[in-house]
């Protein structure tokens, strides 16, 4: 397989190089950039297949990615993990697009933005350098700036700018915790940090404070509590097709980028070293597992409602990461891609409620199974899945941290799982409630947008959630090599 190594650049140049294209074409070739990230997309799909099946079948791969002109290179790895991450990061955005194919946004900047954004996203799954992370998080937070702002509103600029500060802030401070890094190993190659950290010492101040600062800058990005309201308020003003990425994408590639550097570059003896780290990265998780569930059950817009579900699914995984077992671990990495799949495909039927129903609150859904039954049984059951009953993923995922915790004395933190799960029934099954048992009083709108490529789209994710919860035993089988090198 080693001839199939370029495969981990492929997947960001192309849609990188296709975010160019895009913007040199405005001015000169109207509205060409849906096709450019159709072809782009598409295509880096089918690369993000390849490299997973070349990841699940062989061993890790490390590539350098060299310009000799520029005496340049940067490092990239890639493994079980980082793939299936890669995999759903190509595939919500490519499935979002069907719906920007006629709802919109349609300019060609927006799709220059919107592929900038994908290659930020896959550049932090594969990168094997600090710095080149810190690259990727800045051109990830300047594209979602961008687009975010772009909506035209005083407060949808109002909300570009606070999401530019605090990723500005994350981004300084994960830096920071890079610089000092450096400073003790001499280098911002994760894999060699991870053989000098021993030498050093876990339990350096350096060491610690270094870990500390990059978690801290990570979690900024994540939405984890109480850095939370960016996320709410980015995903509430900007547009449906950018909303599923906000929800599906962008935090899972912080969460990631967390994860990774945990166990790749500290590894689980720094946390054994740190006890009182582990507690506290547990009791953030769990906190923002609680108060974004809390905050959903109070909300009534559909669009609040699913940010704030999408806050308390990132503290569950990093909660799962925390008790950094294989159980959990794996729960946590099947919960990351079951999440994205959902919450992306959700985004989706929300913007077609709207576009179709002019339905955004929970009242105005009353009825719209009755007008859309199709439309009605794939909300319900991403809704289902998302609440984690089984057969679906989101129940696998659940059950596998809950497990972990288990295993490892936690019983705490199982119980606060079942809880949190309760929660979820109190905001999701209201929706459901008001789809099939309550008379249809809404507006009808000429269905001139909603294209069978969407309906496809919310389809498929909805399939998809049902069969990852039936192979779960088989999809551990392929990430057991690689669950068990990040518990190690």
């Amino acid at each position: 397989m080693i001839e199939l190594q370029w495969l981990v650049a492929a997947v960001i140049v192309v849609p990188l190089g296709a975010a160019v294209l895009s913007a040199l074409a405005d001015g000169r070739i109207d509205e060409v950039g849906w096709s450019i990230a159709a072809a782009s997309l598409s295509l880096t799909f089918l690369l993000s297949m390849a490299l997973i099946v070349v990841l699940v079948t062989g061993d890790p791969i490390e590539y350098q990615l060299s310009v000799a002109r520029l005496g340049y290179a940067t490092e990239f790895q890639a493994d079980g993990f980082s793939g299936v991450i890669v995999l759903l990061d190509s595939l919500v955005a490519l499935g979002a697009l069907a719906y920007t194919r006629t709802a919109g946004p349609r300019g060609n900047w927006f799709y220059a933005g919107y592929l900038a954004i994908v290659a930020g996203v896959i550049g932090i799954t594969l990168t094997g350098d600090l710095f080149a992370l810190y690259g990727y998080l800045l051109l990830l937070s300047l594209a979602t700036v961008v687009l975010v702002g772009a909506t035209g509103t005083g407060w949808g600029s109002y909300v570009a700018f606070r999401y530019f500060t605090l990723g500005t802030v994350g981004a300084g401070i994960y830096l920071a915790g890079v610089v000092v890094a450096v400073a003790a190993t001499g280098t911002s190659n994760m894999a060699l940090i991870a053989d000098r950290l021993p030498e050093i010492g876990y339990a350096e101040p350096l060491v610690v404070s270094s870990f500390l600062l990059m978690g801290v800058g990570l979690g900024i990005s994540v939405g984890l509590f109480p850095f939370h309201t960016w996320l709410v308020d980015a995903h509430g003003v900007a547009p449906d097709a950018l909303s599923a990425l906000i929800s599906g994408v962008i935090p899972a590639a912080a969460v990631y980028a967390f994860s990774r550097i945990l166990f790749t570059v500290y590894t689980t003896d720094f946390l054994a070293a740190n006890p009182i780290l582990v507690d506290g990265i547990l009791a953030i998780a769990l906190a923002t597992m609680l108060i974004g569930n809390l905050l959903a059950a109070v909300h009534r817009n559909i669009k609040d409602v699913l940010a704030y579900s999408t806050v308390s699914q990132a503290g569950l995984v990093v909660a799962g990461f925390a008790i950094a077992n294989e159980a959990a671990i794996f729960g946590s990495v099947l919960q990351l891609f079951g999440h994205g799949v959902i919450k992306g495909a959700l985004c989706i039927l929300a913007g077609i409620f709207a576009l179709r129903f002019d339905a955004r609150s929970l009242e105005e859904y009353a009825g719209l199974a009755s007008e859309a039954p199709l439309l009605g049984a794939t909300f319900a059951l991403l809704g289902i899945a998302m609440i984690g009953l089984p057969p679906t993923v989101g129940f696998v995922g659940k059950w596998y941290i809950a497990l972990g915790a288990v295993q490892h004395g936690m019983w705490f933190v199982a119980a606060l799982i079942v809880v949190s799960t309760l929660l979820t029934l109190a905001y999701v099954v209201p929706f459901i409630d008001r789809l099939y048992f309550y008379p249809f009083e809404g507006t009808r709108r000429p269905d001139t947008t909603t294209t069978l490529g969407m309906v496809a789209v919310v389809v498929a994710a909805t399939a998809i959630s049902l069969a990852m919860g039936v192979s779960s035993a088989w999809i551990e089988h392929l990430l057991e090599g690689a669950i068990e090198r990040l518990a190690a």
